[in-house]
């Protein structure tokens, strides 16, 4: 082989050596991943109707998040409502994209309805990629103000009408855990497109409150309702108390023994979540670092800030690292609780198909 073939070779080789070190250099593939978002247009799923919420903060999130990422790609909310947020969960785990373009605003009970119902579930919410939340909010079960029902003991003594989407949300597991464990008569009428929809309910009189909703969506969208003393809150769900609303009953509080408080737990550990944003399981590891970060980014953005207080959302994020180990913990839960579990909300009490009561209803007496 002649010196100028071997020089060249070598040249070569060594510039192929080049490039295959540069691409694995430190920093290499995190610039590549923030590159990704560049010019896309990206989706953010919502797994309600519109209004209330979960709206709310996938539209706000939709219109600030592409701020943070690298050339302010386009987000386009798009809501996915029905079947208690499963329709939107499965989609996101069976048919998003696999690239971190699609993200979404899901509902935070959907790790709990997988370990407990399961009924519908087509995704593994322990494989999705959680990106943060704005905030952690208690969840609650409220009545419209009326004579006879006005604490929780009330309702043990008169049947209370419920409205409720579909069978993975909150509207039917916690009035299902009550009746079961402190003897409640609460009953759900399912089949509401919307929290919005069953809202309309209560002001109509066809049922009487509602559960499973945030306090955070309560006081985005109904705070006339708390100031003008339109509904009772019954008891919330929560880690901890909800600031402002110590003087609510917190359902661990409750708990007479061990075995009961571990349940009582689990279902109170989706408040946690809040109104978590996660997109599809597969999204290589450096995309969803960019995420997380342009995620906490935008929490501390002025204008963000500007716009979550003009809808009168508070702020105050987790991340998403936080969030993955919450939703871990609930999947993972020992089998012993789950099934104590399952049997504390195995009698539901729900009506299918019917959206209604008799005229002049309300609290039975």
């Amino acid at each position: 082989m002649s010196t100028r073939r071997f020089v060249g070779r070598r040249s070569a080789l060594a510039a192929m050596a080049a490039i295959a070190l540069g691409a694995t250099a430190p920093g290499a593939a995190a610039q590549s991943a923030e590159d990704f978002f560049r010019d896309k247009t990206m989706s953010m799923v919502i797994s309600t109707g519109v209004g209330g919420g979960y709206d709310l903060m996938g539209r706000l999130v939709a219109r600030h998040l592409p701020k943070h990422l690298h050339g302010t790609p386009t987000m386009v909310p798009r809501n996915m409502g029905g079947a208690g947020h499963v329709r939107a969960a499965n989609y996101m785990f069976r048919q998003a994209p696999k690239d971190g373009t699609t993200l979404a605003t899901i509902g935070n009970t959907i790790a709990l309805h997988q370990v407990i119902d399961g009924k519908g579930v087509q995704y593994d919410a322990g494989r999705f990629e959680w990106i943060g939340t704005v905030q952690s909010t208690n969840i609650n079960l409220y009545v419209w103000t009326k004579e006879g029902v006005r604490t929780l003991d009330d309702a043990k003594k008169h049947e209370v009408l419920l409205g409720a989407t579909g069978a993975g949300g909150g509207n039917e597991i916690y009035p299902a855990l009550l009746n079961n464990t402190l003897g409640t008569r609460f009953r759900v009428i399912a089949g509401y497109g919307t929290g919005s929809d069953i809202h309309i309910a209560m002001e109509r009189g066809e049922v009487d409150g509602r559960a499973g909703n945030s306090f955070a969506s309560l006081t985005a969208s109904n705070a006339d309702w708390l100031r003008e003393k339109k509904i009772t809150v019954l008891v919330q769900f929560g880690l901890t108390p909800e600031k402002g609303f110590e003087s609510v009953p917190n359902l661990i509080d409750l708990a007479r023994n061990d075995t009961e408080r571990a349940i009582f737990k689990l279902f109170s550990a989706p408040s946690a979540l809040g109104w978590p944003v996660m997109t599809a399981p597969q999204v290589p590891s450096e995309r969803v670092k960019v995420l997380r970060r342009a995620f906490v980014a935008m929490t501390r953005d002025p204008a963000f800030l500007a716009d979550a207080q003009r809808l009168r959302l508070t702020v105050a994020p987790v991340t998403g690292e936080a969030l993955q180990k919450i939703v871990h913990d609930m999947v993972k839960t020992p089998p012993a609780i789950v099934e104590a579990a399952k049997v504390a909300i195995a009698a539901k009490s729900v009506v299918k198909g019917s959206v209604g009561k008799p005229a002049g209803g309300g609290v039975a007496k």
